[in-house]
């Protein structure tokens, strides 16, 4: 073989392992798009209770937001919540997806969604976030807001 050819066939390898590494990072990938704010559909078109790709509609009322559920082994329970209250947490409450106790700083969540994090018990907690990020409010006093995404985490 000429060597020439030889470097051809080596730039050509190259490419087709650089190709191949790319679809297996993109496809190993963890991350779990969430429905914008703008993508939920209209409350004309929900019922309470019906499943719409893997996310539950519940309650009633005019505003509606993105709530998901993050169990400790990473499993995520995703909820569109409609209601005419006021706060996130008391939407949450009224829909019976959060249990907790009134503390001196508000709300303190110990059930979610029927899952009990109790710090006292076993070191675990729920933490509240916002669009992915920990919230610098709790929830029942962090106002709804259009295009935000709510959600609740076991944390360790």
């Amino acid at each position: 073989m000429t060597t020439k050819l030889r470097r051809l066939l080596s730039v050509i390898l190259c490419i087709a392992l650089i190709a191949v590494w790319a679809l297996i990072t993109v496809g190993c990938s963890n991350k779990t798009e969430k429905p914008q704010t703008d993508d939920l559909p209209s409350n004309n078109d929900l019922q309470n209770g019906e499943i719409q790709n893997d996310v539950t509609v519940v309650g009633e009322g005019q505003k509606q937001f993105y709530f998901s559920v993050i169990e400790l082994s990473g499993k995520e329970t995703n909820f569109i919540v409609k209601t005419n209250k006021k706060t996130v947490g008391e939407a949450l409450v009224d829909v019976k997806l959060i249990e907790g106790e009134q503390g001196a700083y508000g709300l303190y969540v110990k059930k979610v969604n029927g899952i009990v994090a109790d710090y006292d018990v076993d070191k675990t907690y729920w933490s509240f976030n916002i669009d992915g990020e920990y919230a610098m409010t709790g929830v029942d006093k962090t106002n709804i807001e259009e295009g935000k995404s709510y959600s609740f985490k076991v944390s360790k």
